[in-house]
């Protein structure tokens, strides 16, 4: 058999071996899942998908990748909660007419609290920007609120 025809072929018979067994396979099935749902934003779904298809093959890199992702991706989804419920205490606080030391220092706390939580998060390179900037926004926000009260 000719040799242009012969590698040419069981590369194509590989290839698709490869497709057929990583559509077949019930962890790839649950990894492809676990990455629409990490690419749709529901983080948790994802997590438990990709740990459940991990669990099913340890050498499932996809799973592997999906659910580190989304742990990072959780992470800023609960920044951006527990700034949102800071926020909140902090503009209730400032809805009073004076401001008492222990209401300042309540606020202090907070934004320490946050200041230190995003210092800690770690972006990666395929983190959702949204998430991403919105976190910054927050961060922002508790650095200049930080700042004023220390004053």
């Amino acid at each position: 058999m000719n040799n242009k025809i012969f590698f040419p072929l069981i590369a194509f018979s590989m290839l698709l071996f490869m497709g057929v067994y990583f559509l077949v396979n019930p962890s790839y099935q649950k990894s492809l899942q676990a990455k629409y749902y990490f690419e749709t934003g529901e983080y948790k779904e994802a997590h438990l998908l990709a740990k459940e298809a991990f669990g099913m093959d340890v050498y499932n890199r996809m799973a592997s990748t999906v659910m580190a992702q989304s742990i990072t991706a959780l992470k800023y989804v609960a920044y951006i909660e527990d700034a949102k419920k800071y926020m909140a205490q902090i503009n209730e606080i400032a809805t009073h007419e004076a401001i008492s030391d222990q209401d300042k220092a309540k606020i202090r706390l907070m934004c320490e609290i946050m200041v230190s939580a995003y210092i800690k998060l770690a972006p990666s390179v395929v983190t959702d920007s949204d998430l991403i900037e919105e976190t910054k926004a927050y961060y922002e926000k508790f650095e200049t609120l930080l700042e004023k009260v220390n004053k």
